[in-house]
């Protein structure tokens, strides 16, 4: 009895394991679920504790064992999608970013949607000129701080918080005093809708970018917004599509591709080149899921998409979900008592020391450098003003992708003044796709900057991955990459050769293998007691009978002496 009882126990546990999710606050969630649990009932857990009724717009995001990052597949089994042994760490991350996060209805979706948008201003995702940086510093400060209060906070206290990849103290001091003087008297939930409100007039908002190289081998990052398909490069916006432009979406190994009609229907293909073909499709993965998202009138209008052709192997995928037009007409039937916010009481975040909600001025002090001063003053233009493009032609967006609204609210005055350096480079710690090339130079990059975590620490905090690049860290690796363009160029022509002929083989021995099916089901026709007038007449011919008694007659004979010899000895066994 005792060991039928033990026994028992083991296989129930086999069948169980333990999964930790990081929250976006860096709190964590575990539970214990069935192997066979599917990643809906996890998300399910997850939106129950977080009391989240808006859950359309998040997902969970995990590693696998080659480093490749995926959003987690809710109608698939969580075991066999991690491809790793227990307990399993994943991280919940605003999936679909919304249109516009302050017109949420509660409280507590634009209060995640804040922390996941103050997270990609910390790791270089959300780029902004100098005023737009100050003011969504400062609005952090006073939904995390509240009113100034000269006894409590005192000269330099900004600079205790870290919001940026890189601070200036002509910066600190000018979030200092937007905060002292201009935000006197806002709740947390005022400071947090107007620092959505702000974020969203940003031309990189909703950006989680992919580092891909173009067909010339200059790096690039590809990101889908909620208003269509982006590429960054350098420090510019050099291609914007909206979704309703965009008709296709395609991949062949590491090697992606985009389809799109534009104006005067003018047709374009936009060609990159990811990593691994793994970071290809999860790219394509991503691209399909936001087109179908935000461009859909109905999820009933969702339909299976393939990313192969005739010769070429290839991956089907339907995104399962509502679409955001449903999402909002769902959200606004929502009638409940707002759920309690905590913000108080939380862990202080390891990949944002900003993001502080224990008590009110713990805080996670900044390591100043002083002798390596640099000053974001002195980046570069905006993100329109550069001349670094891709050799594609294309039609620029700049108008059409931000409101005539959020232009208008631009300030001409520090146009020049951006928060990156040299080129846009996130860091992008929420799970990137991984690029393994200078990493050396990254870590000891990092340290000169003064960021206030490592990379192994920022590994640890989000579920193990890699960065690749901050800020100016970028600079010498997109230097390096440039300088090893021709490589690359040879590399891609050799592999595009390499394609051509596979697809010419594949042809070759679909052609043959067709011509050799038919030839058999017109032997077995002919051979068979049909009365056709058509199978009779080729019976009569001289070539069939030839046939049918030098070669069919003797090779049937001797299948069925084969068959006799083997059936014999199954007899005797």
């Amino acid at each position: 009895m005792l060991s039928r009882f033990m026994s028992g126990s083991i296989r129930n546990l086999e069948r169980e394991y333990n999964c930790t999710v990081r929250l976006l606050d860096d709190t964590e969630y575990t539970c214990t679920i069935q192997r066979d649990a599917k990643g809906q009932y996890l998300f399910d857990l997850i939106c129950h504790h977080l009391n989240l009724l808006e859950t359309d717009y998040f997902g969970i995001r995990y590693v696998d064992p080659d480093k490749q990052r995926h959003w987690l597949e809710f109608t698939k089994s969580i075991a066999k999608q991690m491809k790793a042994q227990p307990p399993f760490t994943l991280c919940l991350r605003v999936k679909f970013y919304p249109p516009e996060p302050a017109a949420l209805k509660e409280e507590i979706t634009r209060y995640l949607v804040f922390l996941q948008i103050k997270r990609d201003l910390y790791h270089g995702r959300l780029l902004c000129k100098t005023s737009d940086a100050a003011m969504l510093a400062a609005h952090i400060l006073q939904a995390e701080i509240g009113n100034y209060d000269p006894g409590k906070h005192p000269e330099g206290y900004s600079s205790k918080f870290q919001f940026f990849p890189k601070h200036s103290e002509k910066l600190e001091r000018r979030i200092a005093d937007i905060h002292k003087t201009e935000l006197i008297g806002q709740t947390p939930e005022t400071s947090e809708r107007n620092f959505l409100q702000k974020a969203q007039m940003l031309e990189t908002y909703g950006v989680d970018p992919h580092p891909c190289k173009d067909v010339s081998g200059n790096p690039a990052f590809l990101a889908f917004t909620p208003f269509g398909f982006v590429v960054l490069q350098g420090n510019k916006r050099v291609h914007f599509l909206k979704w309703n432009e965009v008709t296709k979406l395609k991949f062949e190994g590491k090697t992606f591709h985009i389809y799109a009609n534009q104006k005067e229907d003018e047709k374009i293909i936009l060609t990159y080149f990811a990593p691994t073909p793994e970071a290809c499709k999860h790219l394509w993965k991503c691209g399909v899921e936001h087109q179908a998202f935000y461009k859909l009138e109905k999820s009933s209008q969702v339909r299976t998409v393939s990313s192969s052709n005739l010769f070429f192997k290839g991956s089907r995928f339907r995104y399962s979900g509502r679409v955001a037009k449903e999402v909002m007409e769902q959200s606004a039937k929502i009638k409940r008592e707002p759920p309690e916010i905590h913000r108080a009481g939380l862990v202080p975040s390891r990949s944002c020391p900003s993001i502080t909600h224990g008590p009110r001025l713990s805080s996670v002090p900044r390591t100043r450098r002083r002798a390596v001063h640099i000053s974001i003053m002195e980046g570069l233009e905006s993100l329109r003003d550069s001349a670094h493009s891709t050799p594609v032609r294309s039609v620029s967006h700049g108008e059409c992708f931000i409101p005539r609204h959020r232009s208008q609210a631009t300030d001409a005055s520090e146009g020049a003044a951006v928060i990156s350096d040299e080129a846009y480079s996130p860091s992008d710690s929420v799970l990137p796709t991984p690029v393994a090339e200078h990493s050396m130079e990254l870590a000891v990059s990092r340290q000169i900057n003064g960021a206030p975590c490592s990379i192994e620490e920022e590994k640890e905090s989000e579920a193990g991955t890699p960065m690749y690049g901050e800020g100016g860290d970028f600079g010498a690796d997109g230097r390096s990459a440039h300088e090893g363009g021709g490589g690359d160029s040879a590399l891609s022509e050799v592999e595009q050769v390499n394609k051509f002929v596979l697809s010419v083989l594949r042809l070759l021995l679909v052609t043959i293998g067709l011509l050799f099916v038919l030839l058999l089901l017109l032997i077995v026709l002919t051979e068979s007691d049909l009365d056709i007038a058509f199978l009779s007449d080729i019976r009569q011919t001289p070539e069939f009978e030839q046939f049918h008694y030098e070669y069919f007659c003797p090779l049937r004979r001797w299948f069925a002496c084969k068959l006799r010899w083997v059936g014999g000895l199954l007899i005797n066994k």
